[in-house]
């Protein structure tokens, strides 16, 4: 390395040093951010000794300005929560095939017997992760899009949703009310037909508080569900990819901070832009694990999850360490079951998904290669691939209608 680039590094790891000096500075427990800060350093050094602060600011501009994802919509609508909290979600529907002409003025002409109505299609309900909103599902979205009725909703005080009415009393948040939340928004979006559900990370966490809660509702009515980047319990003990002493600080002070920094919410909004190349670092270091993903989708991860307010991240998380839900697992084993997980996971590592596999042993476990946390981003056409068969398999749509991505564009006449 020449002199000039050690210096930049050098730089680098100096500015991180200075942004965890400053959280300790301001009272705050800064062991733990020091931790993250000095990987989140590594992560951005090599592109601070190219690429200029100012250009980079303009490189997230552009990307923010042109990329296509997160631009899907469908037909909004609202469900209410057990605690009064209003839930935003949007359909979906099937797109009705064009019939054939045929002979005379109306052409062919469906017919149906009287009084025999139409079985409500098969509805796939996506549940997305914690930071994140439904559009973390684009490339399955797309792919799906006109194809088979889907759901994508927001998880309470995530995206459009409202901010939790109970957390905003002071009522500790847990999984279970993630759990009811989900069954409000299938009781006003799908209040029949069979249902498959697919949930991400806390979104799998919320689909086992609906199995754990109504177990009936998942015999009765579900067709097939996915688990993607999640865990069933023990989260307490994932060491994020950290040496031994930097995990014991991060467990030891890291509720303390975020319960700290969620009460000085418009300070640290104010902090985590002026330090945006630290958090893009951060950010892509616990999302990806392929060094070529596009800058465009590691963008709209950025935008994902910069959008949760530091409070809201503070309020969910104590949720996870107090997760257990394998024992709701088998309510789910006479089902299609999908299980999938980045093999370089640090969130949720894949031997969490394994020991959901471990009980329910005719699943299908999919560890993807050189895949992250966010593995439905990183390798989009190998998610959807599974999922498509598992939707086949759970009768929901035919395997050769269900392209790689799907469209990214918006279609005609969707709001």
């Amino acid at each position: 390395m020449s002199d000039s680039s050690a210096g930049a590094a050098g730089d680098v790891v100096a500015a991180a040093a200075s942004t965890a000096a400053g959280w300790r500075r301001a009272g705050v427990a800064g062991a733990a951010i020091g931790v993250l800060a000095a990987g989140a350093a590594a992560g951005v050094a090599v592109e601070r000794l190219t690429v200029g602060r100012g250009m980079r600011k303009k490189a997230r501009l552009a990307l923010d300005a042109t990329g296509p994802y997160g631009s899907l919509r469908g037909t909004p609508g609202r469900a209410i929560a057990d605690d009064g909290t209003e839930l935003y979600y949007e359909v979906d529907e099937v797109q009705p095939a064009q019939p054939e002409a045929g002979p005379g003025p109306g052409g062919n002409r469906r017919r149906r017997l009287f009084g025999r109505k139409a079985p409500a299609p098969v509805t796939v309900v996506f549940s997305h992760g914690y930071c994140l909103g439904q559009d973390s599902w684009h490339f399955q979205r797309a792919a799906l899009r006109g194809l088979v009725r889907t759901v994508h909703w927001d998880q309470r005080s995530h995206g459009h949703s409202e901010r939790g009415r109970a957390q905003a009393d002071g009522v500790a948040l847990g999984i279970d009310q993630l759990g009811r939340d989900l069954k409000a928004v299938i009781d006003a979006a799908v209040p029949e037909g069979r249902i498959v559900l697919v949930g991400h990370s806390m979104g799998g966490m919320t689909v086992m508080a609906l199995a754990d809660q109504y177990p009936d509702l998942i015999r009765d009515r579900a067709a097939a569900v996915a688990f993607v980047g999640t865990s069933s319990g023990r989260l307490g003990e994932v060491n994020f990819g950290l040496p031994v002493a930097g995990v014991r600080a991060v467990r030891r002070v890291l509720p303390g901070v975020l319960r700290a920094l969620g009460t000085q919410a418009e300070l640290v909004e104010k902090g985590r832009r002026a330090t945006a190349d630290l958090f893009a670092g951060l950010i892509k270091r616990y999302s990806f694990s392929s060094r070529d993903v596009d800058p465009a989708v590691a963008r709209f991860a950025e935008r994902l999850i910069e959008s949760t307010p530091i409070d809201v991240v503070a309020e969910f998380y104590p949720a996870f360490t107090e997760h257990d839900k394998s024992g709701a697992l088998p309510v789910f084993r006479d089902l299609p079951v999908l299980i999938l997980a980045g093999e370089k996971d640090l969130v949720t590592p894949s031997s969490h998904s394994e020991a959901i596999a471990d009980v329910l042993p005719d699943a299908e476990l999919i560890l993807v290669p050189d895949a992250g946390h966010l593995v439905m981003l990183e390798h989009p056409e190998t998610v959807t691939d599974r999922l498509a068969d598992l939707l086949v398999r759970a009768g929901a749509v035919a395997a050769a209608n269900v392209g790689e991505h799907g469209s990214t564009a918006q279609q005609p006449g969707r709001r």
